[in-house]
């Protein structure tokens, strides 16, 4: 997202806020993190469990308004969340029961996946108690790092291919999202990103393990501690992650992702290192670093909060009700018959 107007926000009702009460949404507890101890498992490492929740209308890159300036001052953080309440307003005015059939290639979005589902937060991110611009917080303009040369031809070539290759074959051949078998964008990640809904994560920790379980395509990560990587030739959805405490943060180092997962446009030697610490009762900091020098012109960074929520995860029934791919399908040989 490179500049607002957002994407649409599930609530439609935004309560005028003082920046006096802004100033009092950073969490109290969060405002001692420097002295916080986190509660421990039986086996004395730093207790993640719960569920967790990324939601938040700030932007994986940074509005190009903002420039370099990652941390916003409180006046501009009301702006930020007020031009999204006011647009989220007037995304949720009630459609016009007379108006016209939608014409191909003019169908809005808001017609098919309207305000109702998403459900991406009201506030922009705080922390560290500052509030953030960006997710990306290097390279130092909040963007993600250029393409390198040879990474642009692979990704062009993989798009020529698909275009020309058959990609409405059949099944196999529609991406793994659509086939309800991975999350949307980098929901489970790594890194695990914010996108339109489904925002939540129940961390569960057993003495060697870490599993994490994305709302998302109930997508389910396995963290290893102090263990061996697996051999280059078990290349996982996910990744290959391994896991060790590093006083009490949780470092995570993830490689060998599967050929088809991709993120942006990744090699074959994608690497990204996470890092949780548990900075308040309510709060895990979390960060990623990417390393694909084979795909992007340097490394980049981010930063985001997980806050703690009484929410509780639903199944994501989504094979049950996914009519989408034999609709998308059925269209491909309508027009093959057409043709």
């Amino acid at each position: 997202m490179k500049d607002y107007p957002p994407r649409p926000l599930r609530f439609s009702l935004y309560l005028s806020l003082s920046i006096a009460v802004l100033c009092s949404s950073v969490s109290s507890s969060a405002q001692d993190a420097g002295s916080y101890v986190a509660p421990r498992t039986v086996n004395g490492v730093p207790d993640l469990q719960g569920t967790w929740t990324n939601n938040t209308i700030t932007g994986l890159t940074r509005p190009e308004r903002f420039g370099n300036k990652l941390v916003l001052t409180t006046e501009e953080a009301y702006e930020l969340e007020k031009e999204v309440a006011d647009y989220n307003a007037g995304r949720d005015v009630p459609s016009d029961p007379s108006r016209s059939a939608p014409v191909k290639d003019q169908i809005e979005t808001a017609d098919s996946y309207n305000n109702f589902w998403m459900d991406t937060g009201t506030n922009i991110i705080v922390y560290n108690n500052e509030y953030r611009s960006s997710i990306i917080v290097d390279p130092a303009d909040g963007q993600i790092p250029d393409y390198t040369p040879v990474a642009q031809l692979r990704i062009d070539a993989a798009i020529e291919r698909r275009r020309s290759g058959g990609s409405f074959d059949g099944p196999e051949s529609r991406p793994l999202p659509e086939r309800c078998l991975m999350s949307f964008g980098s929901s489970s990640g790594p890194p695990m990103l914010p996108i339109l809904y489904n925002n939540h994560y129940q961390i569960v920790q057993s003495p060697g393990y870490v599993m994490i379980l994305v709302e998302m395509v109930h997508d389910a990560r396995i963290i290893r501690i102090d263990d061996q990587t697996l051999p280059e030739n078990m290349n996982r959805w996910m990744g290959d992650s391994v896991g060790h405490w590093e006083g009490d943060t949780l470092v995570v180092e993830t490689s060998h992702f599967n050929s088809l997962q991709r993120f942006r446009g990744s090699s074959d030697n994608f690497k990204v290192t996470e890092r949780f610490t548990r900075v308040a009762d309510d709060i895990i900091n979390y960060s990623f670093a990417v390393n694909d020098p084979e795909t992007f012109t340097q490394p980049w960074s981010g930063e985001m909060p997980l806050n703690l929520t009484d929410d509780r995860l639903y199944e994501y029934a989504c094979h049950e009700g996914n009519y989408s791919l034999p609709g998308v399908l059925a269209g491909a040989r309508l027009f093959e018959q057409e043709q």
